[in-house]
């Protein structure tokens, strides 16, 4: 691979972003040397719902919640995240 171009420093992000915006990185990084990273404290983008749960269920799940000492919605995104991947494994 021919000699790789120096990244210039940059003063500001928005003199970044103009820069790469009109630069092809390949030019400046040797992506063969990349190595994979796990950035395991990252968390996945949430977006806020609302469900109509019944009033029974609803304390059904708070009174687990308070056994395991987890709030409920938390307790309730466990469920839905053990159940989707339980019905994924089947369908493959």
């Amino acid at each position: 691979m021919s000699k790789l171009k120096e990244i210039p420093r940059f003063k500001t992000e928005d003199e970044e972003r103009e820069f790469w915006s009109r630069h092809d990185s390949a030019e400046y990084v040797d992506y063969t040397r990349g190595k994979r990273v796990l950035l395991s404290n990252l968390k996945p983008s949430t977006k806020t719902i609302s469900i109509r749960l019944s009033e029974p269920l609803l304390e059904r799940l708070k009174a687990l919640a308070n056994k395991k000492d987890v709030p409920y919605q938390s307790l309730i995104k466990m469920f839905l995240s053990e159940r989707v991947e339980k019905e994924l494994v089947h369908k493959e």
